[in-house]
């Protein structure tokens, strides 16, 4: 079951990738509407609903933590760490920074992020996760991951008590990949069937307009609800694949699997001479950036990232067959 492949999902993180580019990368209305924050958190929170949704989904079939690990790092570190070598030869930082964004914690403050890694965050909140999780795990076992939805609430609560609508800090923003650990745990009936019922059920459309109000930075308390409608309409999608049919197109999973690396190298990009000059010309030169970047992304994850990912399957089944010799 942990092997099991869901196009739609690529379908969706095709869709992550593009509002967070957008967001980042082009002018999305007048600023005062504030359409490219909210662009921005709508990208982020259906990526990291899909990755609650995988991670959890993986340990619900095997709660090998070995083998979890060696899978997740060989997954997200060559790449990253490569990014970051690349980016702090080019522009030079304190041993501090360094340590800071290769071991995950620079989405804390002093948050010593500069402009071309401002968008790791994101990683260092994945990273706390797979920790999290896998610890979650090593106590408990399968059971453990029943603690999730309680622990989701807590974090959500939090947020509330201290009237965090968004942030890029751990704690007040790790319910956007809890609610989509939670949905595995409904995907595979963990907790009873009326939530699954409830999920089928809903109506994607008015889903979807709660989840719209909800990424916008002006929506006050939706904010908080934003993890649950997206880890919902995901649902929705998951249990009917033919809810959204675009989702399940060739070319969506094309830019699902170069998704990664999209995300990854795009600031660096946009800080060359592609991204230069005043409104006209750098927007100008969007499309040569995009091509560029296109081709970039295509070659990291076919002759770069796949790599590493098969020396981490290797390296997994290696660790079982000889766990196996021992037992």
């Amino acid at each position: 079951m942990a092997a099991e492949r869901f196009a739609v999902l690529d379908g969706w993180r095709a869709v992550s990738i593009l509002l967070v580019l957008a967001a980042h990368l082009l002018p999305l209305g007048p600023n005062p509407l504030h359409l490219n924050v909210a662009a921005g958190l709508l990208g982020m929170g259906l990526f990291f609903t899909l990755s609650g949704f995988l991670i959890t989904h993986f340990l619900l079939g095997s709660t090998n933590i070995v083998d979890f690990m060696i899978r997740r790092f060989a997954r997200i570190l060559p790449l990253i760490w490569l990014y970051m070598a690349v980016v702090f030869a080019i522009h030079p930082v304190t041993g501090e920074v360094w340590m800071a964004h290769f071991l995950f914690y620079a989405n804390y403050p002093p948050k010593p992020l500069i402009p071309v890694t401002d968008h790791l965050w994101s990683l260092c909140v994945e990273m706390h996760f797979y920790i999290g999780i896998a610890l979650l795990v090593i106590l408990f076992r399968k059971k453990g991951l029943l603690l999730l939805p309680a622990i989701c609430i807590g974090f959500t609560l939090l947020r509330v008590v201290n009237g965090v609508h968004f942030s890029v800090i751990t704690h007040y923003r790790i319910d956007d990949i809890l609610a989509g650990a939670v949905l595995a745990l409904i995907y595979h009936d963990r907790l009873g069937s009326a939530l699954r019922m409830l999920v089928t059920r809903t109506n994607p459309g008015l889903v979807l307009l709660l989840l719209l109000i909800s990424s916008h930075p002006d929506s006050g308390f939706m904010q908080y609800l934003r993890p649950y409608f997206c880890a919902a309409l995901v649902g929705i999608t998951l249990f009917n694949d033919k809810t959204v049919p675009v989702l399940n197109h060739h070319l969506m999973a094309y830019i699902g699997a170069i998704s990664f690396a999209l995300y990854v190298i795009h600031p660096l990009l946009a800080s060359t001479w592609l991204g230069s000059g005043e409104d006209w010309e750098k927007y100008a030169k969007r499309p040569l950036l995009f091509l560029v970047l296109l081709v970039c992304a295509h070659a990291s994850t076919f002759y770069y990232e796949r790599r590493w990912i098969e020396f981490g399957r290797r390296l997994s089944c290696k660790m079982k067959n000889r766990r196996s010799l021992w037992v």
